[in-house]
């Protein structure tokens, strides 16, 4: 089972804010659980959040046209 984060740990794990957190939560573009009126993330949630976002590095011949 994933460990449940507050929305302060989550900020510390992605060395973001708290506000920045928070606005993700806001406008669902993160998976969260409510327990009663408190938030929680699992950590799965922030590390899919951060895979989603990653993109991969080009390479030389994708940027000139040309085979290296």
């Amino acid at each position: 089972m994933d460990e449940l984060l507050k929305a302060h740990e989550a900020a510390a794990l992605l060395h973001t804010s708290e506000r920045f957190i928070r606005r993700l939560i806001a406008e669902r573009r993160i998976e969260f659980v409510k327990i009663g009126r408190h938030v929680r993330i699992r950590e799965s949630a922030l590390l899919a959040f951060v895979a989603a976002g990653t993109v991969e590095p080009l390479a030389a011949s994708d940027i000139t046209g040309r085979a290296a």
